[in-house]
């Protein structure tokens, strides 16, 4: 029976700490898109990215021309 004296005043801290932990999450935004991450698993992405094209620094492309003095 003595043990009931630690243990419900730690169950109660425990419940407290869970409580917590849970406002914590639902504030901060955790549980907005629920639905989100279960659809991106479920989409297909077959598309490869396009290939962007070589250009200096000023935004013209580079010719392979050297024959110019």
């Amino acid at each position: 029976m003595d043990i009931l004296l630690l243990l419900i005043p730690l169950s109660l801290v425990i419940v407290g700490i869970i409580a917590w932990i849970m406002l914590w999450a639902a504030k901060s935004g955790q549980f907005d898109d629920l639905e989100g991450p279960a659809h991106s698993v479920i989409m297909d992405d077959d598309s490869p990215p396009k290939p962007q094209a070589a250009s200096s620094p000023s935004g013209t492309p580079q010719s392979d021309d050297s024959s110019q003095s």
